[in-house]
């Protein structure tokens, strides 16, 4: 069974129960600055699952590219990507345990052939504050699992919320205990060095989890306490990659179809066989799980950089040419492209990438120079100025007869941890989701966006497009199509043009469209891939003709364009082939 017919078979089972298919949301949620990535098919419902009223009603399913950074240290191993399609369905207060629990019975075991006695279950054995899941043990008795199959474990592997455990949960965020399923690979045996008993949390490969019921019915409060949501709701998720290898008895997901096609590249360009070399498997899956993610991430416009998106989008295509160098030097283009081909890439997304693995190699050598200058240099100020990582250093300070030993990779390490607390403290707000509290500002720059749009446009002709953005509270970004930077005067005719509009106090309203009536009547659509067949189409001006911009979008917007405040652009730069990116602010100078 393909993984096209998995996810055929888990839409048409949910519809067939009464959910109303939904458009997965962009890997990258450009109106909400405090999260990098969509991590999980939950997050854009958050209010939906708090008591606001869906408009495709109370049960929904959907497939959601998600990318997950917590894991990017795991993956090497035979279970865990970056990257991955979620499953999901959700009961927005309508059924709970009882009637979820039995249709992932259902759909695992009739739908998709998994024989019962190789899924195991686990439940919530509960706290002080929330009671121990007994209705979901119940449950799954009643649908022929075993006492013995069904394992009870605490907040650490059964409760989910973004944020982890509800100590660690902010105030509003929701969560609750969840029921995991597993599947037993009985060819595996048990490895003691993960403990004297197997059991399904176990490491040792012998058990995957291939979908997880959340039942979401807590809201953390300001005193530390939880409360129960108005509405009991259910959030399932199964990673699509996980299912397939079971469906198709692989303990290793990188066997899938998914996958394949770029192994086979691997293995052709470097005469090297997949799983032949223990240390060469984790590299051929950490080249796989990396570039099919920075494929989806380049896929939502965002360009490498040192920040943000960029930052996580370089860092994955440079581990990716680390990694293949240690297999075959000199060989990074080829692969990556072939790769990043298998895994979907356009023309464009393939030239973003490539250009990065080109600068990449560039900066190894300016990178050898300088330790040929100064063989004595620390490998971390080498990763520092250029972004080296230790695998390549060894390499590097090998060329001038420098070998690095274990107490220069322990200093590395140790300096590399204290590099990534202060980044993960700075960017702690970040992975919470929802708008910050500035979100008030953030809203203002976001119509900016659809000024500065209709601005370069005009200035600079039709051909312009927008390639992605970013907002803070502080200021907007915006990646354009064009050749060459903004000269001064282009700059001040489009903030002259913007403020202009501004000072108008012109009207932004928005009505419901399909896309198609959205594109006859002109709305800018450039990331039309990303709705469903239904769009909200924004306006700036009178909708009926005079306007200064309408595009497709899903917001926040000001309702009047004074409320915005005068426009200016502090910067701008290359950053890829024919493409620009502004920043600009409504703060004085």
């Amino acid at each position: 069974m393909t993984t096209d017919e998995i996810r055929e078979k888990y839409l048409k089972f949910f519809e067939e129960r009464g959910h109303a298919k939904i458009e997965a949301a962009p890997l990258v949620l450009e109106n909400d600055p405090t999260t990098l990535f969509t991590s999980a098919g939950m997050q854009p419902l958050i209010p939906y699952l708090k008591g606001e009223v869906h408009p495709k009603g109370k049960r929904l399913v959907d497939i959601q590219p998600s990318l997950r950074l917590q894991d990017i240290e795991e993956v090497g191993d035979a279970s865990h990507t970056t990257f991955f399609e979620m499953l999901g369905n959700w009961s927005l207060g309508d059924y709970f345990k009882k009637e979820q629990l039995a249709w992932c019975w259902e759909f695992f075991t009739k739908e998709l052939g998994l024989e019962p006695e190789r899924l195991y279950v686990s439940v919530f054995e509960g706290t002080k504050d929330v009671p121990k899941d007994t209705e979901s043990a119940d449950v799954w008795k009643s649908l022929g699992v075993p006492e013995e199959r069904i394992f009870y474990y605490g907040v650490d592997k059964n409760w989910w919320s973004r944020s982890g455990t509800p100590d660690s949960m902010p105030d509003g965020e929701i969560g609750g205990p969840d029921s995991e399923i597993f599947f037993e690979f009985t060819d595996i045996p048990h490895n003691k060095k993960y403990g004297k008993d197997c059991h399904p949390n176990c490491q040792c490969g012998r058990f995957m989890e291939i979908g997880n019921s959340v039942f979401i019915q807590y809201e953390k409060q300001k005193d530390g306490t939880l409360s129960e949501l108005p509405q009991k709701n259910v959030d399932f998720g199964g990673g699509l990659e996980r299912i397939s290898a079971a469906v198709g008895g692989y303990s290793d997901i990188f066997l899938t179809d998914i996958y394949e096609q770029a192994i086979r590249v691997m293995e052709k360009i470097t005469g090297r066989k997949y799983r032949q070399v223990k240390s060469e498997s984790a590299d051929f899956r950490i080249i796989a799980d990396h570039l099919r993610a920075a494929v989806a991430i380049a896929k939502n416009g965002v360009y490498p950089g040192n920040k943000l998106q960029g930052y996580v989008l370089r860092r994955l295509i440079r581990r990716a040419v680390a990694k293949i160098r240690q297999i075959k030097p000199d060989s990074a283009v080829d692969i990556i492209g072939k790769m990043c081909e298998s895994f979907g890439a356009s023309n464009d997304v393939g030239d973003v990438i490539k250009e990065e693995v080109e600068k990449f190699e560039r900066i190894l050598l300016e990178g050898a120079r300088v330790v040929k200058q100064n063989p004595k240099i620390d490998p971390f100020e080498l990763y520092q100025s250029f972004g080296i990582p230790y695998e390549m250093s060894l390499e590097i300070f090998s060329g001038v007869g420098r070998l690095l030993t274990d107490k220069d990779k322990k200093e590395f390490e140790k300096k590399f941890e204290e590099h990534q607390e202060q980044s993960r403290s700075a960017s702690a707000g970040m992975f919470k989701g929802g708008l910050a509290d500035a979100s008030e500002e953030v809203t203002k720059l976001h119509t900016a966006t659809h000024l500065v749009h209709a601005a370069l446009r005009k200035v600079l002709g039709e051909t312009v497009s927008q390639k992605g953005s970013n907002i803070t509270a502080e200021r907007l970004r915006f990646d354009f199509s064009h050749a060459e930077k903004l000269t001064d005067g282009q700059i001040k005719k489009v903030e002259g043009l913007i403020n202009e509009v501004v000072d108008k106090d012109l009207p932004v309203t928005f009505e419901t469209k399909t896309l198609d009536e959205a594109i006859k009547e002109g709305a800018l659509h450039f990331f039309g891939e990303r709705y469903g067949n239904e769009v909200k189409v924004y306006t700036i001006g009178d909708p009926k003709g005079g306007w200064f911009s309408k595009e497709v979008c899903g917001g926040p917007h000001v309702e009047h364009t004074h409320l915005i405040g005068h426009v200016r652009i502090v910067k701008q730069e290359k950053v890829g082939s024919g493409i620009v990116r502004i920043y600009a602010t409504n703060k004085p100078e």
